[in-house]
């Protein structure tokens, strides 16, 4: 039982801690109404293990605070996250190819309102709504179901349960 809880702590601190070292690699396309983030690939992560809800939730957390982001961004960005995770979690047991699809339609509802009001972006709210979802399609769509046919080749090995 205690190697259960160390083993899902560890996942969940390497997931956050990989997000977090993607956005600030990649900083310059992570940020701004405009936006690619490339670490947006690993929220078809929960599909594989429950662990990567919190590592989620936390990593963007952290990365939207290391990129300077107000608190009503911190605050909306990571629950859109968290709300993501939780809903490619509750689809694991489904086709893997519907586990992008909740960041997407997340991150599309409620990214563009913090960038509308918490920023004052000028750009219509629709069109905020399509950029963030060009971007969630990009990286969690088409990179992340990348990732996902490839882990999931070796998902016993590196997301077994002690």
């Amino acid at each position: 039982m205690k190697t259960n809880k160390v083993q899902f702590m560890t996942q969940a601190a390497m997931i956050a801690a990989i997000y977090v070292v993607l956005c600030v690699v990649f900083q310059p396309i992570s940020y701004g109404p405009i936006q690619t983030r490339i670490a947006e690939a690993l929220t078809v992560l929960p599909f594989f293990t429950p662990a990567a809800v919190p590592g989620l939730f936390v990593g963007c957390l952290i990365a939207n605070l290391l990129g300077g982001g107000i608190l009503l961004d911190v605050i909306a960005g990571s629950v859109a996250t968290l709300i993501a995770a939780f809903a490619t979690y509750a689809l694991r047991n489904k086709s893997r190819y519907l586990a992008s699809v909740p960041p997407v339609v997340a991150n599309a509802l409620i990214i563009p309102w913090v960038l509308k009001y918490g920023y004052g972006e000028p750009l219509p709210i629709h069109f905020m709504m399509g950029t963030v979802a060009l971007g969630e399609i990009l990286t969690a769509t088409i990179v992340g179901t990348i990732l996902l046919v490839v882990l999931d080749r070796y998902r016993t090995a590196i997301f077994k349960t002690a």
